[in-house]
Parts: C-alpha cells; sequence; structure tokens
C-alpha cells in the first residue's frame, strides 16, 4: 500500500494545490492529512482549501488540527473524509483517527483533555468489532505522542500526546502519523509501532510511504 502524507499546512492555499499536483500524478492509494489545514480559519475555508483534492479518484483521509474548527470533524464531501474518532478501512489495513491537541497555553481551536484524546481512539477501535485483529492498525493523529523524538519543540520540551501515546502502548498500531510540532518532523518508535511527523507542509514537506507485507519505508520530500 502505498501511502501520501502531509499535515500543517496552515492556510497556505498554493502548497494545497502543489500537494494535490503531488497526488494526482503519483502512485499513492491513499492520500492523508494531519491537521492545520486552515490557520485558525473557518469550515468554509477549510472546504476551499481543500476542494483540489476532489479532483482525485482515491481516498483523502484527514482529521482537524488544533488550529481548524472543531466542526470540521463533521466535514465529508466527495472522496474527502474526516476520520476523527471513526475509521476506513483499506485491504488488510485501517486507518483511525483523532483531531485537535492536548490543552495548551494559547487556547487554540480544537484542544481535548488527554483522557478524552485516548477515548476518541478507543471508539474507533471499538467500531470495529472482532474484524479489529484481522487488520494493521494506522493511527492518524494531529499530535505526537508523548515523550519521543517526534514531539520535541525547539526548547527541548516533549509536548506530545499522552492520551496517543497510551493508545499505542495498549493497541500497537503498526504505523502512527502526526505533525502539530513542526521542528519535530522525523520518526521514532514506541515498541514496534512507527512513529512518523510528517513536519510541516506549509515549509514544503511531505512524506510518500510504502507499507509491504512487514516493511514500511518512508521517503521524506519537499515539494517545488
Amino acid at each position: 500500500m502505498k501511502i501520501l502524507a502531509a499535515s500543517d499546512f496552515h492556510g497556505f492555499k498554493s502548497t494545497l494545490e502543489a500537494f494535490a499536483q503531488k497526488a494526482e500524478t503519483t502512485k499513492a492509494e491513499i492520500i492523508v492529512l494531519c491537521g492545520d489545514i486552515t490557520n485558525f480559519g473557518t469550515e468554509k475555508q477549510a472546504k476551499i482549501l481543500l476542494s483540489p483534492l476532489t479532483k482525485l479518484k482515491k481516498p483523502v483521509l484527514f482529521v482537524p488540527g488544533n488550529c481548524d474548527p472543531p466542526s470540521l470533524v463533521d466535514m465529508n464531501f466527495g472522496n474527502i473524509k474526516c476520520i476523527h474518532g471513526s475509521t476506513f478501512i483499506y485491504e488488510d489495513s485501517v486507518f483511525l483517527g483523532v483531531g485537535g491537541s492536548p490543552r495548551t497555553p494559547f487556547n487554540t481551536f480544537f484542544e481535548m483533555d488527554e483522557s478524552e484524546i485516548f477515548e476518541v481512539l478507543c471508539k474507533a477501535v471499538g467500531n470495529l468489532g472482532s474484524g479489529m485483529n484481522k487488520r494493521k492498525i494506522i493511527v492518524v493523529s494531529h499530535a505526537p505522542p508523548k515523550d519521543t523524538k517526534v514531539d520535541k519543540t525547539y526548547f527541548g520540551e516533549h509536548v506530545g500526546s499522552i492520551g496517543v501515546r497510551k493508545f499505542i502502548e495498549e493497541y500497537e498500531p503498526v504505523l502512527v502519523l502526526c505533525g502539530h510540532i513542526h521542528e519535530a518532523k522525523g520518526v521514532d518508535k514506541i515498541g514496534d509501532t512507527l512513529i512518523i511527523n510528517l513536519g510541516a507542509a506549509r515549509h514544503g514537506n511531505y512524506v510518500a510511504i510504502n507499507i509491504a507485507e512487514e516493511k514500511i519505508n518512508a521517503n521524506f520530500n519537499v515539494l517545488r
């Protein structure tokens, strides 16, 4: 399975258009966006920003970021689906998501308590029933898990989500895609779970991911 993923566009329309063009020419089967589509914008603005991706003949999965309005959790149109608290099954994998972020000092648009973040992910898993054990779990989260290489700020503070980390430790997904902390672009692992912070798309960052059998390869790229 081939995934094209990006996060943290922060309202840069030209970047979303360039990413849509890249998604159209790539052989990726699934497109994933890990939030902050807008920069404290509206649902209408988010829909306009995402509209170039509606031309793709492939699913586009997203979660809102903490700089997006919480109302995006109910926004689905065309091939674009929000998976905050829900799932999307593709072949032998299941994508499930959580948007927003843990509480911050900045009182941004979409913040939750850690217990709620964990509950959102658990609810999504619960909806799968007995079929969960037959599929690989891929988590799409705006916030990275706490105390990893991919949640560390310029000041050396780990500001990721305790709830996301707890879910990883209990359910052992094969892959977690996230963003939020722009300067923490990169990879880390918790147990056997690979975690990829995609970096900020507003700076041109995106990642091409290939999952074949038990191997996951991630190639970091820059839009030009």
